[in-house]
Formats: C-alpha cells, sequence, structure tokens
C-alpha cells in the first residue's frame, strides 16, 4: 500500500482534494442555501456524485485491490475524473446563474452560503482537470482507450448528447417537423454508441467486437461526424426561419426568465455545433491511431 501512494502521489493529493471540495460543495449548501427546484437538484446530484465515486476510487487506491475490482482499473478512473470535472463544471455555471444572479435572489448568511458553494465547485471542476491531466496517456506511453485524446472526448461527446436531452426534453421541441425528429435520432444514436464505447473499454470487452476496434473507432467517428453535421444545419434552420417557425426572434417574456424555451432552442442548437466539432476532432485523432499502428 505504501508503493501505491508513492507512486500515484500528486493523483492522490488531487483526488483527495476534490474529495474535500465536493464535500463542502454540497454541505454547505445544504445547510444554509435554503435552496429548491431541479436545478438545484442536479448540482447536488453533480457533487455527490462526484463525492461518492471520488472515495470509491481513493479507497480501491489506498487498499490496493485493483485487481479484485470487475472494471478496467486503467481506464475507469480517468473515465470518472473526467464525468466529475464535466458535471462540476456544469455545477458551478448553473449554481450561481440560478441561485445569486437568477429567480431566487438571496441576503445575508443564505447569500453567503451559496457564495461559498460556488467558489467550493470551482475549485472541485480545477482539482478533476488536474487529475485528468495527470493521469492522460503521453505521447508514447501504454495506457487504456479511455486515458488517450479519443477516449477523453468519448466523454465529452456523451456529457453534451445529456445536456442536449436535457434542453430537447423540456419541453418537448422536436415533434414539430420531420426533420427535428432526424435531430432527435442523432442525438440518440450517436449517445448510444459512444456510451458503448465508454462501457466496452471501462469493462474490458472491446474484444467482442467482430472487426479491430481501431477501425470500428475510425469507421463510427466518420458516421457521427456526417450525421451530426446535418444536425447542425436543419435544428437551427427549422427553428429559427421565417419559413419554418412562426417564432424567429427572442420573446419579450424571456426577458422575466432566467432560461426560458427560446434560450433552451438556442442552446440545443450551440450544443449541437459543438458535438460535431468533438466529433470532428474524434475523427482526425481515431484515424491517426488506425494509420500509426497499420
Amino acid at each position: 500500500m505504501p508503493l501505491v501512494v508513492l507512486q500515484s502521489s500528486r493523483l492522490l493529493w488531487a483526488r483527495v482534494a476534490a474529495l474535500l471540495f465536493t464535500c463542502v460543495a454540497f454541505s454547505v449548501a445544504t445547510h444554509g442555501g435554503h435552496m429548491s427546484g431541479s436545478m438545484y437538484d442536479w448540482c447536488m446530484f453533480c457533487w455527490v456524485f462526484s463525492f461518492i465515486c471520488t472515495l470509491l476510487v481513493l479507497t480501491v487506491e489506498l487498499l490496493g485491490i485493483q485487481a479484485r475490482v470487475p472494471v478496467s482499473w486503467t481506464n475507469f478512473p480517468i473515465t470518472f475524473a473526467c464525468y466529475a470535472a464535466l458535471l462540476c463544471l456544469s455545477a458551478s455555471i448553473i449554481f450561481p446563474f440560478f441561485y445569486l444572479k437568477g429567480s431566487q435572489p438571496s441576503y445575508g448568511e443564505a447569500r453567503d452560503h451559496r457564495i461559498a458553494a460556488t467558489v467550493f465547485s470551482c475549485l472541485a471542476t480545477l482539482a478533476y482537470l488536474v487529475e485528468v491531466s495527470l493521469a492522460r496517456a503521453r505521447p508514447g506511453e501504454v495506457a487504456g482507450y479511455m486515458a488517450t485524446v479519443p477516449g477523453l472526448l468519448k466523454v465529452c461527446e456523451t456529457f453534451v448528447a445529456i445536456i442536449i436531452f436535457l434542453f430537447i426534453s423540456n419541453p418537448v421541441s422536436y415533434d414539430s417537423h420531420p426533420a427535428l425528429k432526424w435531430c432527435l435520432a442523432v442525438y440518440c444514436i450517436c449517445f448510444v454508441i459512444s456510451m458503448a464505447i465508454v462501457v466496452l473499454c471501462v469493462g474490458e470487452c472491446t474484444g467482442c467486437l467482430p472487426i479491430p476496434f481501431p477501425r470500428f473507432l475510425s469507421a463510427y467517428a466518420l458516421l457521427a461526424v456526417l450525421m451530426y453535421l446535418t444536425a447542425t444545419i436543419i435544428w437551427p434552420v427549422f427553428k429559427f426561419d421565417s419559413h419554418y417557425s412562426r417564432q424567429t426572434r427572442r420573446p419579450d417574456y424571456c426577458q422575466h426568465s432566467v432560461l426560458c424555451d427560446w434560450d433552451k432552442l438556442v442552446a440545443i442548437a450551440v450544443l449541437t455545433a459543438l458535438n460535431f466539432l468533438i466529433y470532428l476532432a474524434d475523427l482526425v485523432y481515431s484515424a491517426r491511431l488506425v494509420f500509426v499502428r497499420t
């Protein structure tokens, strides 16, 4: 066990810092924030989930029982750290946006608790980013797929898709035209396949595929780029063009709302374009992996 601590000292301290920061964030928010609502529930989920998984990783590392865990320990910790960084980043943006500036203003002690929760959420995000930076594969280094750039991009792809699902389903905004349903199909198909790749890597089941894993990744990345390119074009056309939509400008009632339905439509368009760029980068890196190995 001392060898584990010595060999992973910087990772150890990054994880300990993330553990403490997430613990303080949700504890302070719960104790004196006096908040409610779906956004509060999301932020609490981000902090608590990250705290529990970090505690699990630390326990396994310190006890030296990685070989007994039924997952690939070269892939699981960095996969979780990347998800935790994105979760805490989203909480660090959403929490002050809604509970310091938005529809639930606070004063006095409650405001101080909310500010403290925001600060520690940002610190937790930074700690997880440091962990990802320390654990990712370096050039020429043998490591698990999830520690490579394409593996980390898979995490980003699935996370962005989850945010798109949250916006597109509340309210339902894809049933006004068949083309928008195609966009939903793009989000769902690419999310399912990307998440399946993450699960296969963490579970060490990539050998179950009937074709070589690197070639499958390249073929899928190309397909995903083409599909997301269509969604990046179709969504704004059918939501913001006057020929297909009656609401081409931000309505006046949105001035009195922190995040109105129009804002969600714009966010979906932006996130779709963002995921297209992520898949494009994934295609470039995956193709390099194939050609370098062959």
